[in-house]
């Protein structure tokens, strides 16, 4: 279930919250969206590990005791599948042991309960910033991505120019540079709304086009990934 910020105005960030306590769930979801969040909220871990594949998220909070898929396996199975999404842990385990094991399986952050909302905020608030500077260039083979300014910085010196939807293809392929992208994944993170699985070859005609036909490789009859890994 997906609760979504009312007011206008650019992206909002976006959360994944997995937790199977569905009163404490609810609650923090409203929290994040007040704070200007579009979250997700899964309530087992098999769901939170198909919305952490097929979603982009800028945090994720996972709770580690959860039904189906635990929270410790649903975060390496994410590192697994090269999703670099930071991860709040957040427990009920709270003994050095665990903390070590949390951080050890992928995660930035590690929360116990009880613990004091506020705190909570500002940890995901440093996890977000984190992700905003780590993303800032993104290696896309032929030079850096820098999705802030839609620019590719080439190895070889000059930059090329992007429109908002080239940049937003080769940034979702180059986050996840080893994952084959599908054509219908890349519709629901690329192109919000579209229909036409089409678009999706036309973008990265274009994306060859200005940077070479090596910066995006088919995988016929699957998709498409990052090329020059």
């Amino acid at each position: 279930m997906a609760r979504t910020p009312g007011t206008p105005g650019s992206r909002s960030r976006r959360l994944l919250l997995v937790e199977d306590d569905r009163d404490l769930g609810d609650m923090l979801a409203d929290v994040f969206v007040g704070e200007g969040y579009t979250v997700d909220l899964a309530l087992e871990g098999q769901r939170g590990l198909h919305l952490g594949l097929s979603r982009d998220y800028d945090v994720m909070i996972i709770d580690r005791g959860l039904p189906v898929v635990d929270g410790l396996d649903l975060l390496r199975r994410l590192r697994r599948r090269a999703v670099t999404v930071p991860v709040l842990m957040l427990t009920a385990f709270g003994a050095v042991t665990d903390r070590v094991t949390g951080l050890d399986a992928g995660a930035e952050d590690y929360l116990v309960k009880p613990f004091d909302l506020d705190e909570l905020l500002a940890r995901v608030r440093a996890l977000h910033r984190r992700n905003l500077d780590q993303a800032a260039l993104l290696p896309v083979g032929v030079g850096w991505l820098d999705s802030a300014s839609c620019t590719v910085r080439l190895s070889s010196g000059g930059q090329v120019t992007l429109s908002g939807q080239e940049s937003r293809l080769l940034r979702t392929l180059a986050i996840r540079p080893k994952q084959v992208h599908t054509r219908p994944l890349l519709l629901q993170r690329v192109f919000d709304g579209a229909t036409t699985e089409s678009i999706v070859d036309t973008y990265v005609y274009y994306l060859r086009g200005k940077l070479g036909s090596c910066v995006v490789h088919t995988v016929r009859g699957v998709g498409y990934r990052l090329g020059e890994l």
